[in-house]
């Protein structure tokens, strides 16, 4: 809802804040404060509700009234303000105008299960999955900027273990030989890798340390992250584990969940142990009394951290000890590290994964990580458990069990990751999967699409916790899960949206990268509605698979020409929108340079 004020004549021109404008703007802030607008009578309640209740307005911000002009009916009435230009463009900048209100206080009373959490995938990557750095700063920023999941990647400190196969250890160092060789022939500083962002400073940087030996006899080898037989570089864990312990709660006191993918063997599994109980000590989830039948809230949980890992029922842990069951060497070759059982060949892979240790599997209490056979398993319905499916999986499921797997996402947590082909760390798109009832839908931070910002548009001004709409949440009777029967078409009133966005200016826009003649420079602005499909109420074929693309419904001004553009009041229109959910739909404002070429 847009007003238009009446302001008195004089103006303040010397005024600090109309220095900072562009004369486009301007002209348009002058135009609208010198113009009269009448509202009904009628109306002025709803006004009076938008402007505290959804504006935030305070009374300072307080609008008089008078009745209008000679010859006017008597049911409308003059919006008036006893205020200067100055102090209109004070209103203007202040949260009272902004379009985009302030969050609610959460209220996190509810299970963790319902609620989206904001997540990373690959987190320790600063560019793509194939040959990028991995840095410790990746993990304070992503949790700086409000991630509360991220996941890190285990690898043993040195190849030559009681629980590796010693013969591989030659393949393994001619393999890394190779990867550096790789690595100092590849452009991936070029100025046409649009993929790649340049690596973050740190503790990191410099030169690289020998990952395979002790340098001296006192000094063991210990655990390190990196994304597993391709080129990327590796950081030390404990590094990892310090960085993280750093920057966890600066931003949000919310829990934050560390989702482990351990390709170590067991003795460097147990320094993993070790290294997380000093660095984390005072923020691990204390071992609940008893068997857990109800998920902990955020409230709860604030200021710890919870570890996501594969979970060793008791009776496989004894097996093991008394030495029944052997461990084997990991030999996955995916790009993508998560637990993931999409085809046959990750079937394959599952068989050679490492066997966990009991210490490290007992530091998943509230987030056990269990393999995913089907939704009609005995873990499918243990309060603990956590699913990782890819996108590919996840949308088989939606096709063969749409209604069920929506009903097992209102009490249990799931994780959705980006498919292991995405080499170049594209993402998905998330709010196909939260409209699913995915609570933990994993995103490629280091790649600034269409993905990671209809994900800063979910969590923005939030703790990273947000509650799911009522009909996406679990319903619990004496603190027992029930399964629900409504299916995602029902579970929540779908509305229809009508929306028109005028856009009138722009100032001081940043040149493209290595362009300095902004006469050259020519924007236009792209508006897009990320809204749900019939398809995915419907459990029909999504199209795209649940890919990233642009939205269904979109339009776009035509271009301008410099850095201070006028758009001139083009207006979109977005009329009759049918099926959307409010609180899962999204708009995207997107501002693109058009090149000569191409006017």
């Amino acid at each position: 809802m847009s007003t238009n004020w009446v302001l008195p004549q004089r103006r303040d021109l010397e005024s600090a804040s109309l220095q900072t404008l562009s004369p486009n703007i301007l002209t348009y802030l002058q135009a609208i404060a010198d113009s009269k607008q009448f509202l009904p009578a009628s109306q002025l309640t709803e006004y009076h509700s938008f402007l505290s209740r959804i504006q935030g307005a305070s009374s300072s911000q307080n609008v008089s009234y008078s009745t209008p002009p000679t010859g006017q009916t008597t049911d409308h009435l003059t919006i008036l303000s006893p205020v200067d230009m100055a102090a209109f463009l004070k209103f203007m900048t202040s949260p009272a105008s902004n379009a985009e209100a302030e969050l609610p206080e959460s209220d996190l009373s509810y299970p963790i299960s319902n609620y989206f959490i904001n997540s990373s995938h690959n987190t320790y990557l600063t560019g793509n999955q194939l040959y990028s750095e991995s840095s410790i700063d990746a993990y304070k920023n992503v949790l700086l900027r409000g991630c509360r999941c991220i996941e890190i990647d285990v690898w043993d400190g040195e190849p030559k273990s009681s629980t590796l196969d010693t013969g591989n250890r030659p393949k393994e160092e001619k393999k890394h030989r190779f990867r550096d060789k790789i690595r100092s022939l590849s452009p991936r500083r070029s100025k046409h890798s649009v993929h790649e962002i340049a690596p973050l400073t740190g503790n990191n940087a410099g030169t690289l340390p020998d990952p395979w030996k002790s340098q001296t006899p006192l000094r063991r080898a210990e655990p390190r992250v990196l994304h597993g037989y391709t080129l990327t570089k590796e950081v030390s864990f404990r590094e990892v584990c310090a960085a993280i312990r750093e920057a966890a709660f600066v931003n949000s006191d919310l829990p934050v969940i560390v989702s482990l993918e351990v390709h170590a063997g067991k003795e460097q599994q147990a320094i993993m142990v070790e290294i997380i109980e000093e660095a984390w000590k005072g923020f691990l989830v204390d071992h609940p009394d008893g068997e857990v039948k109800r998920l902990p809230s955020p409230g709860e949980l604030r200021h710890k951290i919870l570890i996501k890992v594969k979970y060793l029922a008791p009776e496989k842990a004894a097996a093991e000890a008394s030495g029944a069951a052997k461990p084997t060497a990991n030999r996955n070759i995916s790009f993508s590290s998560s637990s993931d059982s999409d085809n046959k060949e990750d079937e394959a892979v599952k068989k050679k994964k490492r066997s966990i240790t009991e210490s490290l599997s007992s530091l998943g209490i509230y987030t056990r990580s269990y393999h995913f056979k089907n939704l009609n398993t005995s873990e499918a319905v243990h309060p603990c458990h956590v699913f990782s499916l890819s996108e590919k999986k996840l949308m088989e499921m939606h096709e063969s069990h749409g209604p069920s797997l929506f009903s097992h996402n209102r009490n249990y947590l799931m994780r959705a990751f980006p498919s292991g082909m995405r080499v170049s760390s594209s993402n998905l798109d998330p709010s196909v999967f939260w409209r699913k009832g995915v609570q933990i839908v994993a995103l490629n931070w280091q790649r600034i699409d269409e993905g990671t910002m209809l994900n800063e548009g979910m969590f923005a001004g939030s703790g990273g916790w947000i509650l799911k709409p009522s009909g996406y949440r679990g319903e619990c009777s004496n603190g027992t899960a029930v399964v629900s029967d409504k299916s995602q078409a029902d579970a929540i009133a779908h509305k229809t949206l009508s929306l028109k966005i005028k856009i009138y200016a722009g100032q001081s826009l940043p040149l493209p990268i290595g362009d300095h003649k902004p006469d050259g420079f020519h924007p236009y602005v792209k508006c897009e509605l990320h809204v749900e499909k019939p398809e995915e109420r419907s459990g029909a074929p999504i199209e795209g698979g649940g890919k990233i693309k642009e939205g269904e419904y979109k339009q776009k001004t035509k271009p301008s020409r410099g850095i201070d553009p006028d758009f001139c009041g083009e207006e979109m229109d977005f009329l009759d929108i049918p099926g959307v959910v409010e609180e899962l739909s999204f708009v995207r404002y997107v501002v693109i340079f058009c090149s000569m070429s191409h006017l």
